[in-house]
């Protein structure tokens, strides 16, 4: 089946429109400033103006569609900005109408990507330091607590906002099945696949202008051709992880429409919670090797503080770490896409 993922006029609209509000409220200056706990509540009350808090539920001007939020998502990794952008809309699709005090950002909503370390808690939620509302699996079933949340997070190298959140000491809500759960965290995966190939866009540009400014004998080092092959593969890599995005958000958001064949050799993968986890293998695979190189060009001087590099390079390594050890996902993949094998099925690494 042939596939177009050029972007829509609406998609083409949104990238322009987060765009260009985060470059111009989310430039390093306030990523930095938000360090470490990466929140900056300035500019979340900002997103609102833009209405990103509401864009994922069904109510209102919102209602976007998955392909939609992917190029929102890509925006926001590119300016690695401050906010829970991911986790909102994810748990905002999960949540319903109800729950008014989200959607104008007033109450900051997440989700557990793992299940209860124990019976009474979610360990390392994203965006859980800051989130009042949190969403995951619990004795057989999805719910939602409400409590206030903690304001610290414990130190990491992606600066995230993640906090261990107690079930106990909050007001529950039941949502329905483990599955709203299991859907909410495939969104999760195809967001974040968006967020890191945003980042490793921008932290390719960010290596390709040091190469021309930098000099050394006289000349660019982007004039040697040992630099320039170690930049030449990245934009097909960086192009590679978007296309993945895309194609993983139209199959969860078309189901009816995804053809009903699965052959891995012949790139004939239509369903939408493989493509996810593809997706965010590869997305956390380009971006760091994309920073990896990025920061190599810069030298010494790539991990100063006062260089942006450093930033996008620890992010790229922290956000997909954020689910768990990436090689488990990786396992989970080959399971579902040459099936099971009993001697690393379900193992720890």
């Amino acid at each position: 089946m042939t596939l177009d993922l050029s972007l829509s006029d609406d998609q083409q609209a949104l990238s322009r429109l987060f765009g260009d509000f985060f470059a111009k409220s989310s430039p390093t200056s306030v990523v930095r400033k938000a360090e470490p706990l990466g929140f900056d509540p300035s500019l979340w009350q900002a997103s609102a103006a833009v209405g990103l808090p509401g864009m994922g539920a069904d109510v209102g001007d919102g209602g976007a569609t998955l392909p939609q939020l992917v190029v929102v998502a890509e925006q926001f990794g590119r300016h690695i900005a401050p906010v829970p952008a991911v986790e909102h809309l994810v748990a905002t699709r999960a949540l319903g109408a109800e729950w008014e005090d989200l959607f104008d950002g007033s109450t900051i909503a997440t989700l557990a990507v793992r299940p209860p370390a124990s019976p009474g808690a979610w360990n390392l939620v994203p965006a859980g330091a800051v989130a009042g509302v949190v969403i995951g699996p619990h004795a057989g079933a999805t719910i939602a607590i409400r409590s206030t949340p903690p304001g610290v997070a414990p130190r990491n190298h992606a600066c995230a906002p993640i906090a261990n959140r107690v079930l106990e000491e909050a007001d529950r809500t039941e949502l329905g099945p483990t599955a709203i759960w299991e859907r909410a965290l495939v969104e999760w995966k195809v967001l974040t696949a968006a967020a890191l190939t945003g980042l490793a866009d921008r932290a390719l540009e960010i290596g390709v202008q040091y190469t021309k400014t930098r000099e050394q004998f006289g000349q660019p080092i982007g004039a040697f051709q040992s630099v320039q092959h170690g930049l030449a593969d990245l934009p097909g890599m960086v192009a590679g992880s978007r296309l993945l995005a895309h194609k993983a958000a139209w199959a969860l958001e078309n189901p009816k429409a995804v053809p009903q064949v699965f052959d891995v050799f012949d790139n004939e993968v239509w369903d939408g919670e493989i493509l996810a986890n593809m997706a965010l293998i590869h997305a956390g695979d380009v971006a760091a090797e994309v920073t990896k190189r990025a920061l190599h060009y810069h030298g010494g001087a790539g991990f100063a503080e006062e260089y942006d590099i450093q930033l996008y390079y620890r992010r790229a390594r922290g956000w997909p770490l954020i689910l768990g050890d990436p090689g488990r996902t990786a396992l989970a993949l080959a399971d579902q896409l040459f099936g099971a094998v009993d001697n690393h099925a379900g193992k720890e690494n």
